[in-house]
């Protein structure tokens, strides 16, 4: 009885510890997420065409942002485990090669995000939502170099289990989008009126700033003093941007293909008209907002995952990932309830349009469903990523999104006419079979240990 009291006590102790590390980085990709929010809620209440505009817009835009997530996640459990292998001054040469590969990446997307438009019309999108989503896709397209350098400068320090940062940068940058993006789109005093351009240039403008703060940061703080990271310049050398890669590109691939799951239902539903464009995009706004908690867990589990596997501890592994299991299955929980029980009112927060509150509070039940497979995907895949495991994760993410959760979920909304709701049935899929084998890898992994 002891023996099971202390390992509960135990478990309560490194959910605690997991608890502290995750919160700033919930509040921070909660912040990030808003900003998708705020840009909906102005939308919504500008008209329903520029809502559906925006909606597609936001979908072909996260592809960019799922790159530089997915490709820059290699900065953490990189930078975790020479920090618990105590090898702290290693660290800054491996973050100024990683600041070269940010910059890379950052004007490849600006120029991918500049002319994506061309595909709205591969993709079917109704003629009327085009030419709003296109001047709003070339808005954001200024904020894609911002963007891949936020994450390179937030990835470092959150490697070191520094974890503030992220949660203030984001509510700053949250707090700016709001009255600029308002100002830029319904034109205020001099400002023109812009509609959908103008919350692409006002969310641009807020990833800059949000770029060139945490550069400040990290050229000031004490904390970062002892890292010597501006202590020379180093130009880019391939074999560490080639390590960094091969780490990354797994991830980013792994990384995009969940979200490109959810790119492509958009674009899919694309096809039905605004009334499903913009149910879907308020339901999918609030599903992706509740998946910031456990993503934001798994980053903080990456993390520890990976000190506890460069100070060679096996137990600390287990541990980490257990506490971050237990974390996320409590969120879930809570996820899964105010999508059910608060759908009407969370709608409305969006629209005023009864007809998109109807079906965006039924899609909304769907998404309460795939909360819990959600969760212990994105919590194993970070655990997977803190032991550097990353290839045989992503043919699985290849497998259960594109092989299974998609064609299914296009049979059941577009062959069936199950319409919106038939096409969130394969996301719930694809994400029940992501999550099962990403977890029976991660264990398998531990027990090699």
């Amino acid at each position: 009885m002891s023996h099971t009291e202390s390992r509960s006590a135990r478990l309560r102790r490194e959910m605690r510890v997991s608890f502290v590390l995750a919160l700033p980085l919930v509040l921070g990709q909660f912040s990030a997420i808003a900003m998708n929010l705020v840009d909906s809620a102005l939308a919504g209440h500008y008209n329903k065409t520029t809502l559906a505009a925006v909606a597609v817009g936001s979908a072909l835009w996260s592809v960019a942002i799922l790159i530089c997530i997915g490709v820059l996640m290699a900065i953490p459990p990189s930078v975790s485990q020479l920090n618990g292998a105590d090898r702290r001054g290693e660290i800054g040469a491996v973050w100024r090669q990683a600041v070269w590969l940010a910059l890379a990446m950052g004007v490849f997307l600006m120029a991918l995000i500049w002319w994506s438009p061309a595909l709205l019309t591969a993709f079917g999108i109704a003629a009327e939502v085009r030419p709003e989503a296109t001047l709003f896709l070339r808005a954001l397209a200024w904020g894609a170099p911002a963007l891949a350098l936020y994450f390179s400068f937030r990835f470092l320090s959150e490697g070191i289990a520094w974890t503030i940062p992220t949660m203030v940068f984001g509510f700053g940058g949250l707090l700016a989008l709001a009255p600029l993006g308002y100002a830029l789109m319904f034109g205020i005093g001099p400002l023109p009126e812009l509609g959908a351009a103008g919350l692409g240039y006002a969310t641009a403008t807020v990833l800059w700033g949000q770029a060139l703060g945490f550069l400040a940061y990290l050229r000031f703080s004490r904390r970062f003093a002892d890292l010597r990271l501006f202590a020379r310049f180093d130009a880019p050398h391939w074999p560490p941007i080639r390590g960094l890669l091969a780490l990354g590109l797994p991830m980013g691939v792994s990384i995009f293909m969940e979200g490109g799951l959810f790119v492509a239902t958009a674009l899919l539903i694309g096809r039905l008209g605004a009334l499903d464009v913009a149910a879907h995009q308020v339901a999918l706004n609030w599903a992706s907002a509740a998946f910031m908690v456990p993503l934001g867990i798994a980053m903080a589990t990456t993390v520890r995952v990976g000190h506890a596997a460069g100070a060679e501890d096996p137990g600390g592994v287990r541990w980490a990932a257990a506490a971050g299991y237990g974390l996320v299955l409590l969120a879930q929980t809570a996820s899964a309830l105010l999508l059910v029980f608060g759908g009407v009112w969370l709608a409305r927060l969006l629209t005023d349009d009864p007809a998109v509150i109807a079906l965006a509070v039924t899609l909304m039940v769907y998404a309460a469903i795939f909360q819990y497979p959600d969760g212990i995907q994105a919590l194993s895949s970070g655990a997977l990523r803190g032991l550097k495991d990353t290839r045989m994760p992503m043919i699985f993410t290849v497998l259960a999104y594109w092989g299974v959760g998609l064609p299914l979920g296009a049979w059941f909304g577009l062959h069936l006419g199950g319409r919106a709701p038939g096409l969130w049935v394969g996301l719930i899929v694809g994400l029940t079979a992501a999550a099962t084998l990403l977890t029976l890898r991660f264990w398998r992994q531990v027990r090699r240990m």
